[in-house]
């Protein structure tokens, strides 16, 4: 699968040890920066992320903050987006199922190291359970 990440300052760390994860399971990874801990504005290294995702030229995007959740906010104005902040499995394993997720935020000062390969692992394998679901996933991208 190839995935778009990108990240603030604030989560450039554990974008980095994402990255490694993603190639190590075979994912391609399209790195959207910020590319050290220098302080920027996150959403001119998130956007391009959602961008990617909404165009298809990836098929999911990660995004990382210090919370997550101006990155959650920024990516979700994207049309076609769903993105799911994650604090821990059950987040990111019901954000899939449920929602579809195809970009997942993070905040680096919210989430353990220890937590980031069991929760990337659950959003990355848990399917989409379709149903209900799929009839509400409808309604966000048809309601103005």
């Amino acid at each position: 699968m190839k995935i778009a990440i990108g990240s603030d300052h604030a989560g450039f760390r554990y974008k980095e040890l994402l990255k490694l994860a993603l190639t190590q399971r075979g994912h391609e990874v399209l790195d959207c920066g910020t590319f050290s801990e220098v302080a920027v504005d996150y959403p001119l290294f998130i956007r391009p992320v959602a961008e990617a995702v909404s165009v298809g030229a990836c098929e999911r995007g990660i995004v990382l903050g210090g919370s997550g959740n101006g990155e959650a906010i920024v990516a979700n104005r994207m049309r076609g987006i769903r993105c799911t902040l994650a604090w821990n499995v059950e987040s990111a394993r019901l954000g899939r199922a449920h929602n579809d997720s195809n970009v997942l935020s993070l905040g680096q000062r919210m989430v353990l190291e220890s937590e980031l390969p069991a929760i990337l692992d659950a959003w990355l394998e848990t399917p989409f359970d379709g149903g209900r679901h799929k009839r509400r996933i409808e309604l966000i991208d048809t309601t103005p």
